[in-house]
């Protein structure tokens, strides 16, 4: 998975990448502090791999990853190249889904690329040269289909999903807030429109505010945005995530106690965006490796194979499934299999959330 972290100049993103990754990039406060974009892998923190390797004792232990990328400050004109707005635009479609920071705190050191704190209008200046961009790309592919759509009828659905398309651009609307059909997104996959995207707001707010029990009028304004646009929000500090980030495993748990904070700005960001994406994951277990595997939801026994290696795929024969809550609690696989608690699984089986997973195969 690759989240491309943007918002406007000076808003909290590098501080906030810095913070989730573990890295030093350039956070500063003047416009287009971060030009080329900053890239951070982090894993993805799971109990379920830590209790199966605290039982098996593997030799290696992989977590799902995430790919992490600090975009370019954003500002108006971008779609016409103003400030960094070609490369910006270039970064952000490579990404699988978009991490929207909003300036959501109040403090006069920190200078605001439009001079005050409004989040709806840095929303809407983003937004709004995302679909620039992509109303450009589909007045091109229109203009070109509908020569085609003349000649060969075969054109004549994508021509119409074109139209809709501008339709919603014109009328102010992202195009993630569409809803489409699977055959429809085939048809514009190729397109990599931005504003299609899904996003997750992260309003970033100050440590008053996070410790406070209800929401800033700031917060509450983007919340009710991204509802009309089917969006996720999460609300962090990135201050207090830069303290975390500096603590021990076991001194950021006693540290968010104190707080009375229930989770960390990642594990609230992971989490989202696995909601987002529609993904889970499922979990191999031996004495070589304990993996997580990241897949979408609804993914079936054989495809998950695939996630593995292509020839598990192809030569799938069946799948050994079990809970690795009723592993834990059997004491390992071979305890299991005498309780008759390892499934037998063929490949219409749809792989659940937390499966422990052993695939057979033949090629």
């Amino acid at each position: 998975m690759k989240l491309g972290i943007v918002g406007l100049p000076n808003v909290g993103k590098s501080t906030l990448f810095n913070a989730l990754t573990a890295q030093k990039a350039e956070a500063e406060n003047y416009p287009f502090c971060t030009i080329e974009p900053n890239v951070g892998i982090v894993n993805v923190p799971d109990k379920r791999v830590d209790m199966l390797a605290e039982l098996i004792k593997p030799e290696k232990i992989t977590y799902a990853t995430i790919e992490f990328v600090d975009i370019a400050g954003l500002v108006k004109g971008a779609s016409k190249g103003e400030g960094l707005g070609n490369k910006f635009l270039s970064h952000i479609r490579e990404v699988d889904a978009i991490v929207h920071v909003v300036r959501c705190f109040e403090d006069k050191n920190i200078s605001h690329v439009e001079g005050k704190i409004n989040p709806l209008t840095d929303i809407d200046t983003i937004n709004l040269e995302l679909m620039l961009s992509d109303l450009e790309l589909i007045e091109n592919r229109l203009n070109k289909v509908e020569k085609m759509a003349k000649a060969d009828k075969s054109y004549t659905k994508e021509l119409e999903l074109l139209k809709i398309l501008r339709s919603s651009i014109e009328d102010g609307r992202p195009l993630r807030s569409l809803g489409f059909s699977d055959e429809e997104l085939n048809l514009i996959k190729s397109f990599s429109l931005l504003s299609l995207k899904p996003v997750l707001y992260v309003c970033n707010i100050s440590e008053e505010d996070l410790l406070g029990e209800n929401d800033n009028e700031y917060v509450k304004q983007v919340k009710e945005y991204a509802a009309k646009e089917n969006s996720e929000v999460i609300v962090v500090s990135a201050k207090i995530e830069s303290e975390i980030s500096q603590l021990s495993a076991g001194e950021k748990e006693e540290f968010l106690q104190e707080l009375g904070i229930k989770e960390s700005g990642l594990d609230k960001l992971i989490n989202a965006s696995y909601d987002l994406l529609g993904l889970m994951s499922f979990l191999t277990a031996g004495e070589k490796e304990v993996r997580a595997w990241t897949i979408k939801k609804g993914t079936k026994a054989p495809q998950a194979a695939g996630k593995i290696h292509s020839d598990m795929e192809r030569g799938f024969i069946r799948a050994e499934v079990i809970n690795y809550e009723e592993l834990i609690e059997c004491g390992g696989m071979n305890k299991a299999k005498e309780k008759g608690l390892v499934r037998i699984e063929g490949k219409d089986y749809v792989i659940q959330d937390g499966d422990v997973v052993l695939f057979r195969f033949n090629i």
